[in-house]
């Protein structure tokens, strides 16, 4: 399964090295597949139980589910209130985590943030409580063997200048590359929130790289709301030969292409997975009529 491949796409008339991620497992796999690797190697024996919290359509909750179902682990996920047509009709990333076993646990609006910080306070030493999105110190381990793979890539095809590109959610991928690969550029943007949001989300970590760049778009975005370029450049790169998500690299890609200048070299994009949500995320789209 390890180190995964990379690809030389040509797009707009440059190429760009994709680290293949996406292709290491279909619900495991990408940025999940590095947060959670130190659990994926955690004998089963060690835990019973994960606890997890977020979005019912989350990339990280279909992982940790299907984690947890060849774990024999029970897994409770905590989210907001369900709409009631997707409690009835589940899809997408949703109803496979239900399939794999997830508990689905509502809390009201109000009581989320309440909620959620007692899950701290409460975990035992059988179970492991990872916070929303996977940002968690434990993704420190996966992320490294992510950073070897990338030097040894390089050494091998005798590149001399490389920037490394990953959108961020929490921030938690492009923190722990910086941290791990101090003499390469690590170039990301906030997609969930602004640079401020990105920023304190990091600083939970630990100390920020001077190396980590965070660039942004000139227009403002909304995290999942459909937008029209955001389709437009995910046709235009699926038909360049790969498949992306549609939640955070589209917005990623229009970052960098608006910021390209201020680096110089090649520029390997580190494909973060979640093409899975992509299902659900094409029908609002369809829904829109902007397909």
């Amino acid at each position: 399964m390890l180190p995964s491949s990379v690809t030389k796409l040509s797009f707009r008339g440059r190429d760009f090295y994709i680290k293949r991620d996406e292709l290491l497992h279909y619900e495991l796999s990408g940025n999940k597949f590095r947060k959670l690797y130190a659990l994926i190697q955690a004998p089963s024996s060690q835990y019973s139980k994960i606890i997890s919290y977020g979005g019912t359509q989350s990339n990280a909750m279909l992982a940790i589910a299907y984690l947890a179902n060849i774990k024999g682990w029970k897994f409770d996920y905590y989210s907001k209130p369900i709409a009631l047509h997707v409690k009835n009709n589940p899809q997408g990333n949703y109803k496979k985590a239900l399939g794999l076993g997830m508990n689905s646990i509502e809390v009201a609006h109000n009581e989320f943030e309440k909620i959620v910080s007692g899950l701290f306070l409460h975990v035992n030493a059988h179970e492991v409580l990872i916070a929303q999105g996977g940002a968690d110190k434990i993704a420190q381990k996966g992320i490294s063997v992510l950073a070897d793979e990338i030097c040894l890539w390089q050494e091998e095809k005798k590149i001399e200048k490389l920037h490394i590109i990953t959108p961020s959610g929490t921030g938690t991928t492009a923190y722990y590359l910086a941290k791990c690969m101090p003499t390469y550029k690590i170039i990301t943007t906030p997609v969930v929130g602004e640079s401020e949001y990105l920023r304190t989300e990091m600083k939970a970590l630990g100390e920020i790289s001077e190396n980590l760049h965070v660039i942004n778009t000139e227009k403002k975005y909304r995290f999942a709301k459909p937008y029209k370029e955001y389709y437009q450049i995910y046709q235009e790169l699926k038909e360049s030969g790969v498949e992306f998500d549609l939640l955070y690299a589209p917005k990623m890609w229009l970052a960098f292409l608006e910021n390209i200048e201020q680096f110089d070299g090649d520029f390997l994009y580190v494909h973060s997975g979640g093409v899975s949500g992509n299902e659900t995320m094409l029908q609002r789209y369809k829904f829109k009529g902007m397909r």
